[in-house]
């Protein structure tokens, strides 16, 4: 149980101080060019799932990732034979979740609160 920690605070980490990278060096307007005319890091929001659908349904989405992180909690600590891959990839989904719930973009920035906590 501890390495599966191991594993997804780091990640969680990443995932924040990347978004937050993002945020602060990347202007909406002006894509960073990494390769000419192959590679630009662009700063896009989407309020929605894939491709924009359920646009500005953040209720929705918070109740979804909300079921998945108690769902993955109780895989994580309930009492079974080691299996790694199985450890690992709820480690790396349990990354994810904690990711989506605590997104800057999500944030309103009037008030500074997470979704989660509105």
């Amino acid at each position: 149980m501890k390495y599966i920690f191991f594993l997804s605070l780091p990640l969680y980490a990443l995932d924040q101080w990347t978004k937050q990278l993002v945020l602060r060096f990347i202007s909406p307007d002006e894509p960073r060019i990494v390769i000419s005319n192959f590679f630009h890091l662009v700063d896009v929001t989407n309020t929605g799932a894939a491709f924009g659908s359920f646009r500005n349904n953040n209720t929705f989405f918070i109740a979804i990732s909300t079921v998945a992180l108690v769902i993955v909690v109780a895989l994580l600590v309930r009492q079974r034979s080691r299996d790694i891959l199985r450890d690992v990839s709820l480690a790396l989904l349990l990354a994810g979740v904690l990711g989506n719930l605590t997104d800057p973009r999500k944030i309103d920035r009037r008030f500074g609160e997470p979704p989660l906590l509105q």
